[in-house]
């Protein structure tokens, strides 16, 4: 065999080993709405803002005590809670189950990228707002500071295969899942509930690149 081969090979083999002896906390995400400013006083009142409920990993973003409903063609899903701080755009991130209910048929997306999506009703407690795009299924991925990407030997934008539930009876490898590398972000592997059901996961469980 070709030297070159070989060491592509073995490198290649470190690499994964290297990969897998760091283990990456599990972030479960439910249903969730993102806001622009705008949306939110349309939904709450000119005079609300957005509460703060506590705070999630991703630094400086939190969970807010403001629920809306969101409503598809075929129906409605209520106390859907918003991620704050506000957004440049208003967006929707539900399950693949919640778009049977809904009547949508999202594509799987990284988050902000909405061109060609479905739009759908947001109903809040003072008023109403129709999206005509901005309903995604989130595409599985993991947030790296730029330290941690160094440290994974991963970049912005690549693809990798990670191992969930190790040694359980719902073992899973996820393939081609997202590497988002910023300093804007903490180490984190954003599962949705259905996907970390089907491997068995809670909140800050280790799952591992491989």
């Amino acid at each position: 065999m070709d030297e070159k081969i070989v060491k592509e090979m073995v490198d290649d083999i470190k690499l994964r080993q290297e990969r897998a002896s760091k283990a990456v906390p599990v972030g479960i995400s439910n249903r969730h709405v993102h806001l622009t400013k705008e949306d939110f006083k349309t939904l709450f009142g000119a005079g609300a803002d957005d509460t703060q409920l506590k705070p999630v990993k991703q630094p400086g973003q939190y969970a807010c005590n403001e629920t809306i409903t969101i409503e598809g063609p075929k129906g409605s899903i209520g106390n859907v809670r918003m991620i704050g701080p506000y957004r440049k755009y208003s967006q929707v991130e539900v399950s693949l189950g919640d778009t049977r209910k809904l009547g949508v048929e999202p594509p799987i997306r990284d988050s902000g990228k909405l061109d060609s999506t479905p739009g759908i009703k947001l109903v809040g407690p003072k008023g109403t707002v129709t999206l005509k795009q901005g309903v995604i299924l989130s595409k599985r991925h993991i947030h790296f500071n730029v330290k941690e990407g160094e440290a994974y030997k991963v970049k912005d934008g690549q693809e990798v295969r990670v191992l969930c539930g190790k040694g359980t009876e719902r073992e899973t490898i996820y393939e081609r899942v997202l590497c988002r590398v910023s300093d804007a972000y903490a180490l984190e592997l954003h599962l949705d509930v259905e996907e970390a059901n089907a491997a068995g996961l809670k909140n800050n469980d280790p799952a591992y690149i491989v």
